[in-house]
């Protein structure tokens, strides 16, 4: 997909020096409450990272299990642009099966950790970590991506 014509922007973020900034061009759009984002290759790992806001939280003031959820499956499509496997809108989520471990604190980066486990014709097979600062584990998640023909 041309990259004038993609719905997302995916360019250096001045702001965060080292990383690229993933951005749907539609603010109306569900990735706008969770964007923005940001990818850095690390070796074989994307590291795509979100800022919680107050709207994102839960009763307990921690990060809403919803927000984590839609952080996991949005970040796969950061990731896999990452990657280089995947063009912007160029797949659906099949699968995302998470397991929550800690609760997510609002005041610091969340960053999820997404590896590439395979790539077959038409999917994509990963899994990741969602990690803070000072919480190591957040949430594990595993998901199968499938590219559009």
């Amino acid at each position: 997909m041309d990259e004038q014509v993609s719905p997302f922007t995916f360019d250096d973020a001045p702001e965060e020096p080292g990383w690229k900034r993933w951005q749907f061009r539609d603010p109306t759009r569900f990735n706008a409450f969770i964007e923005p984002l940001y990818v850095r290759m690390d070796g074989d790992m994307a590291r795509v990272r979100m800022l919680p806001r107050r709207e994102h939280s839960n009763m307990r003031d921690a990060v809403h299990g919803g927000a984590l959820l839609g952080f996991m499956d949005v970040a796969l499509f950061a990731a896999s642009r990452g990657f280089g496997v995947l063009s912007a809108g160029g797949a659906v989520t099949l699968d995302l099966s998470a397991q929550f471990i800690g609760a997510g604190r609002l005041d610091l980066a969340l960053e999820a950790r997404i590896e590439l486990l395979r790539e077959t014709g038409r999917m994509l097979f990963l899994r990741g970590l969602v990690v803070q600062e000072e919480t190591p584990t957040i949430a594990s998640f595993t998901a199968t991506l499938r590219k559009m023909g």
